[in-house]
């Protein structure tokens, strides 16, 4: 490997230090979070969080306790987007009172509300996209009816004539990102393929809206149609096996529940990061004194021989991408003797 090259963590460093000296980031304003700058970069969440270390040491950015990561300095004035812009104050010639005619020799009609073109173009689709975005953003529990109709810039309670509430909307909101699943016109032959794609395809949804995971619990599933949608390529690939009804639809929660299970990790993650204002990597550094100790103790023998082999290396980086392929191959690994019978060995296809 080359000497010169430059370490991938240091190249993202300099990209948002870049951000930050042209002023596309202010003070006060959020820097991608780690999760971000490893989808949007292509690397590993320890490299994203090398990253925002590195510009927290030089003083560039700062964890906030339920904020996130943000530019350091002073902030600048922010319009209160809560509220419709106030329009310019009338001259003394112009009309104060609502509904009253321009000025003469004005061929213009003084501003509407900032509020009333938005609103009469308030759709239930709109809301969900923006609900959508925020939950991306800011985890699901930051969502609120409110806080939709603040990002579109309408009146509180002008939501609520589209969806019934937050729960309606969540439903709307799951339903909407399942959309992205994808699956081709002709199925797999093999059950095995078909069920990794449809998994696969589950996880990149999760990955991507990591909120979705805590849409209800396993046990109270949801009548979400594209959901359902799901549930119907799984059980396509189970069916014709001689598998008892309640067979197959056990197979489909548990699949289903493995890449919500892993999942839920993403979401959580980001809460973390968020409450402590620690990345990652400076939780791990906090830990390390009490993870010395019990590996120090000789009560676990064979953890601190497995931890030691990292010692001399960049340590252990968990990558759940990693974890889900493991996970899922072993997973279908052990339903091969049950869904080709006895005898079957894990590389078969039925």
């Amino acid at each position: 490997m080359a000497g010169t090259s430059v370490p991938p963590y240091l190249r993202i460093a300099a990209e948002l230090r870049r951000r930050i000296a042209d002023g596309e980031l202010a003070p006060g304003d959020r820097v991608p979070s780690t999760r971000q700058i490893a989808e949007d970069f292509g690397v590993a969440l320890a490299t994203a969080t090398k990253v925002l270390t590195t510009l927290r040491q030089e003083g560039l950015v700062q964890a906030r306790p339920r904020v996130g990561t943000v530019v350091a300095g002073p902030e600048r004035p922010r319009p209160d987007r809560t509220r419709p812009e106030r329009a310019p104050r009338a001259s003394a010639a112009a009309p104060a009172a609502k509904g009253a005619a321009p000025p003469a020799g004005k061929g213009t009609a003084a501003p509407a509300p900032a509020s009333s073109g938005t609103e009469h173009e308030l759709t239930r689709a709109r809301i969900v996209r923006a609900a959508v975005a925020i939950a991306d953003a800011e985890g699901l529990a930051s969502l609120s009816m409110r806080g939709v109709a603040s990002r579109l810039g309408v009146a509180a309670m002008s939501p609520y004539r589209y969806v019934t509430g937050k729960d309606d909307l969540v439903l709307l909101m799951a339903d909407a990102v399942l959309a992205e699943l994808a699956y081709p016109d002709d199925a797999p032959a093999g059950w095995r393929e078909r069920l990794e794609l449809g998994a696969r395809a589950l996880w990149a949804v999760h990955r991507r809206h990591p909120w979705l995971a805590h849409i209800g619990p396993l046990t109270r599933p949801l009548a979400v149609p594209r959901l359902i949608g799901y549930s119907e390529w799984m059980l396509g690939a189970l069916d014709g096996h001689g598998l008892a009804p309640a067979t197959m639809l056990d197979l489909n929660v548990l699949l289903y529940s493995y890449v919500q299970g892993t999942a839920v990790h993403l979401e959580r993650e980001a809460q973390a990061a968020s409450e402590s204002g620690l990345s990652g990597e400076e939780w791990m550094d906090s830990q390390a004194a009490a993870y010395d100790a019990l590996t120090s103790s000789g009560r676990y023998p064979v953890f601190a021989k497995v931890i030691g082999a990292f010692a001399e290396g960049d340590g252990y980086d968990l990558r759940l991408d990693e974890v889900f392929e493991l996970g899922l191959t072993s997973m279908l690994d052990g339903l091969t003797a049950l869904v080709e019978g006895p005898g079957a060995g894990p590389a078969r296809e039925a």
